[in-house]
């Protein structure tokens, strides 16, 4: 089968990489791509937000099973457009697409159906906001409701930051029309979770679960970022606690985007707090998380395009998922100054050296190739992924990677999977 994959970070390297084991895969391009991912497939330099190239790409190319990663292309509707051209695409529909394009839509669903989250308020004017504030008090999160590339949410721990916070979004415009409108919602304690499950529409199959860190510093301290790492499994996420969250989260999600004309079907993540009263959902994404992939998809043994085929014909009835039972770990390595202002162009060392480790893979994001060399191209530039026969095995072999790998200002955490090491 001919497939082309959409995007360009670590997530679309992964699933390039898991793609391109099924005896099915003949042939795999990816738009835009990037330098690891030139490896392995074919690049097309088409954006990943052209939704009609693209599709034209597909049909002159005649591709059979088309895999979006990122978010924006499925808010604008590339699954509706690829399918009205006859084009199998892997994705959820526009109105399906909205639980990640619009946080108050999402916060709604959960309100009528009844699953649980943070409390919450919606505002568009500005001074409302300030006087909410005033009334409740901190600490809050505070979100813009539309895309703003994992950057959105602001955690803010007294009134001050809350002000601020409102000013950046309804005010500077921080995030532009994303930010036409806010959440203002209760700070949730607990410790977070990251579970994605494939979805017919109908059935929901759970994948492993994982843990993000998204703060850019360690002790989970600085500015929210895409995700600095990631490990799987999340031993919060107890087997007990993951039928609660399928059966309170998962299926009353489903069922209700069915119920108000949002049929499902694709990739759902769930972003979770681990509550003293019960998992609660932070977040919904309509796509294989970032770099939560990275870590999760390594240790899937089942060929994900045979998954994907039976999402889209809803046979999913019928299918089970085969794990590794080692853990892995993902550090990203990212640019010096992400998620501000960063440079590019500074030639990456030691690529080589690291990945003839074992129980190594490294997956590009960020990079781009010049004159013979790898350079980075963005905020994050690489995910280094190490499996273990425990997660203290996996921690030790990502950053035996890590060490080997050097680029100028390059900035990763060093704590990446230490909360895991609390459970037995």
């Amino acid at each position: 089968m001919k497939i082309l994959v959409i995007g360009s970070g670590g997530r679309e390297h992964t699933l390039v990489w898991k793609l391109a084991q099924s005896p099915k895969a003949s042939k795999i391009y990816c738009a835009p791509g990037n330098a690891g991912i030139a490896q392995i497939a074919e690049n097309i330099n088409i954006c990943a937000d052209n939704i009609p190239a693209l599709r034209d790409f597909a049909l002159k190319n005649k591709i059979d099973i088309t895999v979006v990663g990122p978010e924006v292309p499925l808010t604008l509707g590339i699954v509706d457009e690829f399918e009205a051209q006859g084009l199998k695409i892997f994705g959820p529909s526009k109105k399906g697409a909205l639980i990640e394009g619009s946080k108050i839509f999402a916060k709604n669903l959960m309100k009528k159906y009844n699953i649980p989250t943070a409390d919450f308020a919606t505002f568009t004017d500005y001074e409302k906001a300030i006087q909410y504030i005033k009334k409740i008090g901190a600490p809050v999160v505070i979100k813009a409701d539309g895309l703003a590339a994992g950057k959105g949410v602001i955690i803010c721990k007294n009134e001050t930051e809350a002000n601020d916070a409102i000013k950046r979004i309804l005010k500077d415009r921080e995030f532009g029309n994303a930010g036409n409108e806010i959440v203002i919602e209760e700070c949730l304690v607990g410790e977070e979770a990251s579970l994605l499950c494939f979805t017919d529409g109908k059935t929901i199959i759970s994948m492993a679960s994982a843990q993000d860190h998204k703060r850019i510093n360690d002790f989970d301290e600085g500015p929210n970022t895409g995700g600095m790492g990631a490990y799987s499994p999340a031993p919060i996420l107890t087997a007990d606690l993951l039928k609660i969250v399928e059966k309170e989260i998962l299926q009353p999600t489903i069922k209700g985007m069915e119920a108000e004309g949002h049929y499902y079907k694709g990739i759902l993540y769930v972003g979770l707090m681990i509550t003293k009263n019960g998992p609660k959902v932070l977040e919904y994404n309509a796509r294989f998380g970032d770099p939560e992939t990275q870590c999760i998809i390594p240790r899937l043994k089942t060929d994900l395009l045979e998954i994907i085929l039976k999402t889209i014909d809803c046979k999913l009835n019928n299918m089970a998922l085969e794990w590794d039972n080692r853990p892995a770990v993902c550090v990203v390595l990212s640019a010096g100054g992400y998620p501000g202002s960063y440079k590019k162009g500074e030639e990456i060392e030691g690529l080589d050296n690291a990945r003839e480790l074992d129980d190594v893979i490294i997956f590009h994001a960020g990079t781009a190739e010049k004159d013979g060399k790898i350079i980075t191209s963005g905020g994050r530039v690489l995910g280094v992924v190490g499996l273990g026969e425990t997660i203290r095995h996996a921690i030790d072999r990502s950053y035996m990677a890590v060490k080997l790998i050097n680029f100028k200002d390059m900035h990763y955490r060093k704590d990446i999977g230490e909360k895991a090491l609390n459970y037995k």
